[in-house]
């Protein structure tokens, strides 16, 4: 029954989809490796902090195309309460935007001029839980058993406290515990995260149906890639960490093939927080795909605890084993989200070193808030827990590398050389093989937002420090080079130019480890494949090196096929990376 519902449904919303999404499915079916070339540039927003309405940052997409960004990932919009709202991931109405924003057909407009100027846009679809005020919750609530049944209620706790036995806590200092009391039905509701946060049941086949059906709603509006928010934890199972567990992957499945017959051309991208090896399992198989794309949150984790300690061995660690991975897996990557930095490093092979991680992550957490003598972060501490000596951090991009201190001091020497350690994380970042997206407001240098504080609807939340309202008025120095934004942007803009300039597949790189600096000379790849050269003819071509890239070691096998092919690449340099282009010449 559920089965014959799923399909007449599905029939339904790929008839509704329009003329010009139907023709972008298309073109994308032609040509499945779209979204792994180098040409694409993300930047991530709250439309609120950013333009105010979706209307107004329609009217400001000149200025996103000046950030060379086409790929927009709009934070969290839809309907959610006041107060309430996790930054919006507390979801009321899965088919309405928040009110304050506009409508759904504001919101529709938007991405049909995005896509007139090649822009695609990613909005979060929340999977795991709804907001206590969404329809069903309401309705659960007056007591209506169908509806209960699409969360988990339990009369008393003792079924509760056997999954608290093998559950973590995600929030243990602001929302401890995995379940809340309701008192006016006497029942305990699973909230994996805040108590207004009520987990889905997706045992129930309804939750699934009606879930895909909101999320085929979405991508009827125009959404080019929908992020799956917290999905590995939508599946839970008593006696286990309710994490990852094998039906999450089915469920991942399901919902990959559904797109592919509904609306083939969107993009499923997951938010899995673990370390690249482990989130492997996400992009599912040949057979058996899920995610198109997985967040590369280890390595951004790595780039801070290297400027922390100044020590790149843990961050060239991970590169080499993010380069041993298929290169058909494409992770997106970024310095900095919405969200915090979590410590969620690779402690194994720190202990060689003598390094323990709770000391350490006090160290790094020191550090990049300006507690340890002679540091010029300045950053702020996310769910700080004493008991595990664990706590996130919080902070722009600019604050972290010394904009803010320097300036506060008058120092224009520090200022200028925290413009410069500014540009080489971005650089490093956008060598990187993937999807590199910044964050709104880093493109200028904008510093931390201490204004939460005195907002009582976010001043218990200090992942609002860099969720500040993006200002408008830094944004008209960026062509000053006098100031911080005009030595900033205009960097950004080239390096940003130099990446997408050398257009390449990653299906033709699969020889090639993407080390940091390696991007630019992959058309170098490309062309030596094609013409079928020997070792010594690549030898002697031209290559222009800028900065501070000193030296090329490529090495070469022999393949059976007696084609000389590129094996490993990588280049020894300073603090410039990926600041190479080919001799056109060549």
């Amino acid at each position: 029954m559920h089965l014959n519902d799923l399909l007449k449904v599905l029939k339904k919303f790929y008839d509704m989809r329009n003329d010009a999404l139907k023709e972008s499915d298309l073109n994308r079916e032609k040509d499945p490796t779209w979204y792994k070339r180098n040409d694409l540039t993300g930047m991530m927003m709250y439309v609120n902090a950013f333009a105010g309405t979706l209307s107004n940052l329609e009217s400001k997409l000149d200025y996103i195309q000046e950030c060379n960004v086409n790929y927009l990932h709009l934070m969290p919009l839809l309907d959610s309460p006041r107060g309430r709202s996790d930054g919006g991931y507390a979801v009321a109405d899965f088919r309405k935007v928040q009110e304050e924003l506009g409508t759904m057909d504001d919101f529709a407009a938007l991405t049909a001029a995005c896509h007139n100027r090649g822009i695609n846009v990613c909005l979060d679809f929340v999977m795991n839980h709804t907001s206590e005020d969404h329809e069903w919750a309401k309705r659960a609530r007056a007591g209506e058993k169908e509806y209960q049944d699409r969360y988990f209620f339990f009369d008393n706790y003792d079924i509760p406290s056997l999954y608290e036995q093998t559950c973590p806590e995600v929030f243990p200092t602001t929302a401890p515990g995995n379940f809340t009391w309701l008192e006016d039905l006497h029942k305990h509701v699973m909230t994996t995260f805040y108590p207004y946060q009520w987990d889905l049941n997706y045992r129930n086949p309804i939750v699934l149906n009606e879930m895909i059906f909101n999320m085929l709603y979405l991508a009827n509006q125009g959404v080019d890639i929908v992020r799956l928010d917290a999905v590995p934890y939508i599946w839970k199972q008593l006696g286990t960490n309710c994490r990852n567990l094998p039906q999450v992957h089915t469920i991942v499945r399901i919902m990959r093939m559904i797109c592919e017959i509904v609306c083939p051309g969107v993009l499923l991208l997951g938010e899995v927080v673990m370390a690249p090896e482990k989130v492997v399992p996400y992009f599912g198989t040949v057979e058996k795909p899920e995610c198109h794309l997985l967040y590369n949150v280890t390595t951004m984790a790595s780039t801070w605890h290297t400027v922390a300690t100044k020590d790149v061995s843990l961050l060239r660690r991970q590169l080499d084993i993010i380069s041993e991975l298929p290169r058909d897996y494409v992770f997106q990557n970024y310095l900095r989200c919405h969200d915090d930095i979590g410590w969620g490093l690779d402690y194994e092979y720190l202990e060689n070193f003598g390094i323990q991680e709770v000391p350490h992550k006090k160290y790094l957490n020191d550090f990049l808030t300006g507690k340890y003598p002679d540091s010029f972060a300045r950053g702020e501490l996310y769910n700080d827990d004493p008991r595990l000596g664990d706590a996130r951090l919080c902070g722009t991009t600019a604050s972290l590398c010394g904009i803010e201190r320097f300036g506060f001091e008058g120092n224009q020497e520090g200022v200028d050389r925290a413009v410069r350690y500014d540009i080489t994380l971005h650089a490093f970042m956008l060598s990187q093989s993937g999807i590199p997206v910044i964050y709104s407001g880093d493109e200028i240098g904008q510093v931390n937002d201490y204004s939460y504080k005195d907002d009582p609807e976010k001043s218990d939340d200090s992942r609002y420090l860099h969720r500040g309202k993006f200002d408008w008025k830094l944004a008209e120095n960026r062509h000053d080079p006098a100031t911080v934004q005009g030595k900033l942007f205009p960097v950004l803009d080239k390096l940003e130019h130099i990446r997408s300039s050398m257009v390449y597949s990653t299906a033709m790189c699969q020889f090639i480890p993407l080390t940091p600096g390696i991007i630019p000379f992959l058309p170098l790849y490309v062309r030596m494949m094609k013409k079928n050269l020997s070792e010594s003819t690549i030898s002697a071509k031209m290559i222009k090196l800028h900065g501070s890239m000193k030296k090329m070691v490529c090495t070469q096998i022999l393949s059976p096929d007696v084609r000389w092919k590129p094996k490993v690449c990588r280049f020894l340099h300073s603090d410039a990376i990926g600041c190479a282009e080919i001799n056109n010449n060549f």
